[in-house]
C-alpha cells in the first residue's frame, strides 16, 4: 500500500519548504460540519496550505472525490489519492490526474502541488510588493509636508520638538 510512503513523502517535501503537516486534520466547513482530512500541510502560524485525503484501492476515486467535495472539502489545494492514481484539485477544479507509478508525471503534479499560492496569499504578498515599491514615494511626500508644517507654524514646530524628546 502506498498510503504511507506517500504520506511521507508529502511530510518531507513540506518540511524542506517549512510547512508542518498534520495528519486527521479537522477542518469546520462552509456547510458547518467537521471533517477530518487525512493530512494538512500548515504554514508556520497554522494557515492551511494544502490537504491530501488517501482512498482505498477498493474505492470509486471519482466517486469519493465527488462526494468529498459536497461535505465541503477544501478545493484550493487538495490532492486525492489512492493506490493507483492521485488527482490534484486546485482553485476548485481539477489540474493534473496522474498514475502513482508514473514517476515524472507523479513529480510534476507535486510540484505544481507545493508551487500553488492561495489567492489571499498571493493577495497580500503582491501588495507587500506594491508597498515596498511606493513606500520611498510616501515617505518622500510625508518628509516634505511636515517640513512646510514646521516652516508654517510654530506651535507645530514646539509640538514636534516635544513628540521626539
Amino acid at each position: 500500500m502506498l498510503r504511507e510512503a506517500f504520506k511521507d513523502l508529502l511530510k518531507r517535501w513540506g518540511r524542506s519548504q517549512d510547512l508542518q503537516f498534520i495528519p486527521e486534520h479537522d477542518i469546520v466547513t462552509p456547510q458547518k460540519n467537521r471533517i477530518y482530512v487525512d493530512g494538512a500541510l500548515l504554514h508556520a502560524l497554522r494557515v492551511p496550505f494544502g490537504y491530501w485525503e488517501a482512498k482505498d484501492e477498493d474505492d470509486d476515486l471519482d466517486a469519493e472525490i465527488l462526494a468529498k467535495r459536497r461535505k465541503g472539502y477544501p478545493t484550493d489545494n487538495i490532492i486525492f489519492s489512492d493506490d493507483h492514481t492521485a488527482v490534484l484539485i486546485q482553485d476548485g477544479g481539477e489540474v493534473a490526474r496522474v498514475a502513482m507509478d508514473d514517476t515524472d508525471a507523479l513529480y510534476d503534479l507535486l510540484m505544481r502541488f507545493f508551487a500553488h499560492e492561495r489567492q489571499e496569499v498571493a493577495d497580500f504578498n503582491k501588495a507587500v510588493k506594491q508597498f515596498a515599491a511606493d513606500l520611498p514615494e510616501i515617505l518622500k511626500a510625508l518628509r516634505e509636508r511636515i517640513a512646510e508644517k514646521r516652516a508654517a507654524s510654530r506651535d507645530f514646530a514646539a509640538a514636534e520638538k516635544a513628540f521626539l524628546k
